[in-house]
């Protein structure tokens, strides 16, 4: 008896320890939608707490639910603060930390409301009840006020006319302003803090409560914010001054600790000629000329915010595949790198009188847990949350690397590439270009989302490069500005060149080349198929295929002017540019097969771009196929609806590349009733 004991105990053990060390498996795409995203991070004003929101898939509602979440900055303690309607944003701590305030639509409201909640719990308290939905909080220093912008309500006339179906509306004019409020909260009353025919895009209270520095546009239009400006004003509205005068737009004004000076940043040189990598800019409180600071620096400031004294400035810069925390001295000119490691900065909070920021690093095993950064005498970080361990721990994970290359012009073009599971050295692969959207900006190290799904395709057996092309950002002037004048110029040829690169090195299979993107990455699928029938399938989401109807069907228009040199609708109008530039122009040459993707309201790549695609195609012979997705803008946010498109994009890469079915992977199934 006793032997047949110990047997049996050994035969459990010897199971269990099989068990936990079976081999990991890749994520497939429900892994992938379920993976929580972490937002709307904010130290509390003693730097002792954290609040985060952290979302979750939810299928039957078919789309992500958000709570916020404290934790201390020890990465003790955490606790879910808000349990609502799940669409819950814009937290932020009152003052003395002892509560929160955040936004969201309850039941009982007809718009989103302010509301508060006490930092030791309970139920959450109403604040505001405005005729229309609430954002951009701010709590005064003082405690007593919190301001928010919304937009102007709907007159009485404009609802009766509503409500008979007598709603003709004027295109573009119909687009309500945004002004600046504040609610007393011992009283609950509401105060207008401006009001007039502008909008207020962006605000900042000054550390001490009493001016704010906002940018003013002249309507919503997105095309207008090329004409706003800077402004400054008392807390009260009154006393309200302009200190830009140019032809760019700003954003991220911040008044100095001692209100002399504004710090802003622009994507335009000193001469604010726009179509340059984001550049710093300080200027006086009083007006004048802005000053670029960091002329040499070649990389893309993204967020700025002053020191304590207001003798530095903190920054985070895109530096191409990664970015960093900065440090300027703004006396000197000198600017220090804070930070370095293979990863993207996707979030920023700072606490100027500790020296301590928060930073969201987005890493190849890690999609953004919170970091803890001190940077006093020597810069110190520590990892706070640890949401995203279980990525590494239960599933295997794709290996990801900075590789450079060499143009067709002998300029060096750097990019990421993601290795299969289980790579084996000599073996080639399938290969899955994707570039990145923008153009201006550029793909950095990080775990990716639902659109790109690179752990899966590194499971299934493809090898993936991201490359930043001529138009990135991160690399300097010169390099982005490649595109002006003539948009397709050697951004194509750089992607060719990354594909030849990683044939040499007998990585990829030559004859099992894929290209996909969105929107900017869109463009790049559209004119590589006809410049090249290299690829055995192609993707092209939300990608432009006329330049010339689409500069008038987008709802912005400002960079593309830079690109081809004026607008199609000028006289002598640069018509040349614009349609040597097009696809179209060459689509008879296409034989690839071409899947494309669009959202039915999308207002950046409007549906008719990729109509216009698909038709061409289709009337050529070409094998495609369109799908649009109802509801959805240019990012699509259903669950569903996301995975829809990777069940239905893979299957076509796989039956044109590999020559095999590929079995959908379903959501998860409903809940049932007890």
């Amino acid at each position: 008896m006793r032997l047949k004991y110990f047997a049996l105990i050994f035969l459990f053990v010897s199971a269990a320890m099989r068990l936990s060390a079976a081999p990991k498996g890749g994520m497939n795409f429900i892994d992938l939608l379920e993976i929580p995203s972490v937002s709307n991070m904010i130290l509390s004003p003693d730097g002792s707490k954290v609040l985060f929101s952290k979302s979750k898939a939810d299928w039957e509602k078919n789309k992500l639910l958000r709570h916020f979440f404290r934790i201390g900055s020890d990465g003790s303690a955490l606790l879910q603060m808000t349990n609502g309607s799940g669409s819950e944003s814009g937290a932020i701590w009152s003052p003395d930390g002892s509560w929160i305030a955040f936004v969201d639509k309850r039941s009982d409201d007809d718009k989103r409301q302010i509301y508060i909640l006490n930092n030791s719990g309970g139920e959450a308290l109403k604040r505001s009840a405005h005729a229309t939905s609430v954002s951009n909080l701010s709590w005064s220093p003082d405690g007593d006020y919190i301001y928010f912008t919304a937009l102007e309500p709907k007159t009485k006339q404009e609802k009766k006319d509503n409500k008979a179906k007598n709603d003709v509306f004027s295109f573009e004019n119909n687009l309500k302003q945004k002004h600046l409020w504040r609610v007393h909260l011992p009283t609950q009353k509401e105060e207008r803090i401006t009001e007039g025919n502008f909008s207020v895009l962006n605000y900042r209270l000054s550390q001490d409560g009493r001016q704010i520095v906002f940018t003013r546009a002249k309507s919503r239009v997105r095309d207008d914010s090329d004409y706003n400006e800077i402004w400054l004003m008392n807390a009260d509205g009154k006393k309200m001054k302009r200190l830009t005068h140019n032809r760019v737009s700003e954003y991220g004004a911040e008044l100095s600790p001692d209100k002399t000076k504004v710090l802003f940043i622009s994507w335009c040189n000193a001469q604010f000629e726009s179509y340059y990598n984001n550049n710093l800019f300080i200027m006086s409180a009083e007006g004048g000329q802005p000053r670029l600071m960091m002329a040499e620096m070649p990389y893309e400031v993204q967020q700025a915010h002053w020191s304590a004294d207001g003798r530095s400035v903190y920054f985070t810069a895109n530096m191409g595949v990664h970015s960093e925390l900065f440090r300027l001295d703004v006396k000197s000119g000198e600017y220090t790198q804070l930070t370095d490691g293979q990863h993207a900065i996707k979030g920023w909070d700072f606490l100027p009188q500790k020296k301590r920021h928060l930073l969201k690093f987005d890493q190849a095993d890690n999609p953004g847990d919170l970091w803890l950064v001190q940077t006093d005498k020597k810069t110190t970080l520590k990892q706070i949350t640890h949401i995203y361990d279980y990525l590494a721990r239960d599933f295997q994970l794709p290996r990801q690397e900075a590789i450079r290359w060499k143009g067709k012009d002998s300029v060096t073009v750097e990019g990421l590439l993601f290795y299969p599971l289980n790579y084996k050295k000599g073996k080639r692969y399938p290969l899955v270009v994707m570039t990145h959207g923008g153009p201006r900006s550029s793909d950095r190290y990080g775990f990716g989302r639902w659109r790109t799904y690179i752990p899966f395709l590194a499971a299934r057996g493809y090898v993936v490069l991201k490359p930043n092309y001529r138009g990135s950002t991160g690399y300097g002037d010169a390099f982005l500005r490649d595109m002006v004048g003539h948009y397709f110029n050697q951004s194509h040829l750089d992607v060719l060149a990354g594909v030849d690169y990683l044939i040499a090195r007998g990585l990829a299979d030559p004859e099992k080349l894929i290209k996909a993107g969105w929107s900017a990455g869109g463009h790049m699928t559209n004119k590589l198929i006809t410049f090249t029938n290299r690829f055995k399938a192609a993707s092209s989401g939300a990608g432009a295929v006329n330049w010339i109807s689409m500069y008038g069907q987008s709802d912005t228009r400002n960079q593309r002017t830079a690109w081809f040199g004026g607008t199609p609708w000028q006289k002598n109008a640069p018509i040349e540019n614009y349609w040597n530039s097009s696809p179209l122009k060459d689509i008879w040459k296409v034989s690839t097969p071409t899947i494309i993707f669009v959202g039915q309201q999308d207002p950046r790549v409007p549906m008719p771009q990729s109509v216009e695609l698909y038709r061409a195609l289709k009337s050529n012979g070409v094998p495609s196929a369109l799908y649009v997705a109802p509801r959805e803008q240019h990012g699509w946010r259903e669950l569903r609806h996301q995975l829809y498109k990777m069940n239905v994009e893979f299957a076509w890469f796989e039956k044109y590349v590999n020559g095999r079915d590929f079995q959908w992977i379903q959501a998860p199934p409903a809940k049932k009733e007890d």
